[in-house]
């Protein structure tokens, strides 16, 4: 049975170390682009939820009580505080930040899969 692009994308997300964020912190969510399989699996938002998030640069996702998706939010989510290329503006991160050649395989991931806008 062949690979698939969810295959690939739940190995990539075993490789993303995890990382306690400040509760209640919202300082990397904003609009980002997900590969349609990522924006599949998250819940069906309206065309005004979606415009509304955009208009205020943030994420449709984002509630009162933080990300509402958060299990399964999405790569680029993922990765943002793991690697000194996106760290987190409030110095969170893990003990150990991602293996590069993890990072960069999840950024040739999201270079070859159709992107849309969160």
């Amino acid at each position: 049975m062949p690979y698939t692009n969810i295959d690939t994308m739940e190995a990539l997300r075993r490789r993303i170390p995890s990382f306690r964020c400040i509760v209640g912190c919202h300082d990397c969510c904003g609009p980002v682009t997900v590969a349609t399989e990522e924006m599949a699996r998250l819940p069906v938002k309206t065309e005004a939820e979606h415009a509304a998030a955009l208009a205020e640069l943030s994420c449709p996702y984002l509630g009162k009580d933080g990300c509402e998706v958060y299990q399964e939010r999405p790569l680029i989510c993922r990765l943002f505080g793991t690697t000194p290329r996106m760290l987190c503006p409030n110095g969170q991160r893990p003990v150990y930040m991602i293996d590069t050649d993890a990072e960069e395989e999840i950024h040739r991931f999201l270079r070859s899969t159709r992107q849309v806008l969160l």
